[in-house]
């Protein structure tokens, strides 16, 4: 037999769309894609927006005549089990709908977005679905990409796929009610961005980003770094949605978080976990004079300024070196570490040693220990 080759392309095509007032009856936003006569959506929210908004969306779909089941998920990385995986699987195989024009709509922070785009992809080997973030994590980053997963087996999104929305829905109202520290932990991933790959991003947040975290970025300039941290993740995602290049800028924060994370899930945020990366990674890339002293002191006073919180308890050195072997093995056998050259701009790293870590651990511990004295 002969050798016989199979080739496809497939456009990947989906809109991030700004919007206000999302659940008022004349916003058609999410009624964009698919069909309306005689229509049916599944619609997964988490219990904070279930709490909410639970009238506004029951009287949304009611007013166009949709027939709608909504489901609650209970919001947190703790849930994002297999085992709530296949419980969203179960209610939607309850309620039949169309495989093409009848989008699953995920309404809430990024851990129940990740797991319904999932439930998308696998279900029908595929059916489509929109996003609407409702946290700031969800906003700038987790929302607006391909990537769905669960956690499985002790590590997170072990289990997963690509598989892009027919729409993600940006209204920035939701932030209105978000606890202050879920809005820092949003604002982490809005530095990642600011320091691997937009000087002026930074300024932005130096001049700006207080303001903007106390008006939950409802005043102008939150707006300007809302728009800004998006379209700088774009520009990274848009070229290698599918991570065939594993050299990724938006790797930045992301290498000794994920060991941070998986042994402190209960009370680590995902954006606490990454602000902790980067500052590691910071005092490593300014011991290999990849920044100044001036702007590691830039980074530092950054977050100082807005107000993050640090625990130094967590910082394990010989755990952070267990998180960068994982990812190299996630990274296909190279470390592939994103490090700041300079504010602004991006280097990779494939030669992190053990000592290098337990040396920037130490000067993390012993500058967040100096500041709790002060404070």
């Amino acid at each position: 037999m002969g050798t016989r080759r199979v080739t496809y392309q497939h456009t990947i095509e989906y809109e991030v769309l700004s919007t206000a007032n999302l659940f008022h009856p004349q916003n058609w936003a999410l009624l964009s894609a698919g069909r309306i006569e005689d229509a049916r959506r599944f619609i997964v929210v988490d219990s904070n927006v279930e709490r909410h908004y639970s009238a506004e969306i029951q009287n949304y779909f009611s007013h166009h005549h949709i027939e709608a089941k909504i489901v609650t998920f209970p919001s947190g990385e703790e849930n994002k089990t297999v085992e709530n995986y296949l419980s969203i699987l179960r209610g939607l195989d309850s309620f039949p709908i169309h495989r093409r024009d009848e989008p699953i709509i995920a309404i809430g922070g990024g851990v129940l977005t990740d797991v319904v785009g999932f439930v998308a992809s696998s279900y029908r080997r595929g059916v489509p679905h929109i996003k609407v973030p409702t946290t700031l994590m969800g906003y700038v980053d987790a929302s607006i990409g391909i990537k769905t997963g669960i956690n499985f087996n002790g590590s997170k999104n072990r289990l997963g796929a690509f598989h892009p929305p027919q729409k993600v829905l940006l209204d920035k109202a939701f932030l209105k009610t978000l606890p202050k520290r879920h809005i820092l932990n949003g604002v982490c991933e809005i530095i990642k961005l600011a320091v691997i790959k937009d000087a002026e991003l930074f300024g932005l947040l130096e001049e700006h980003g207080a303001q903007s975290v106390d008006a939950h970025f409802q005043d102008e300039q939150g707006g300007v770094i809302l728009d800004r941290g998006i379209s700088g993740m774009l520009e990274e995602l848009q070229p290698n949605l599918f991570e065939e290049d594993l050299a990724r800028k938006v790797d930045f924060g992301h290498t000794f978080s994920y060991g941070l994370e998986t042994r402190h899930e209960a009370h680590l945020f995902h954006g606490e976990a990454v602000l902790l990366d980067i500052l590691i990674s910071t005092l490593i890339a300014q011991a290999r004079n990849l920044l100044s002293e001036e702007e590691t002191s830039r980074i530092f006073h950054l977050t100082d300024a807005l107000g993050m919180e640090l625990n130094a308890s967590i910082l394990d050195p010989g755990l952070l070196w267990e998180s960068l072997t994982e990812r190299t093995y996630h990274r296909n056998g190279l470390q592939r570490v994103p490090m700041p050259r300079g504010i602004g701009d991006c280097t990779f790293l494939n030669d992190i040693n053990a000592d290098e870590i337990e040396s920037a651990v130490k000067t993390l511990e012993d500058r967040i220990n100096v500041k709790n004295e002060i404070i």
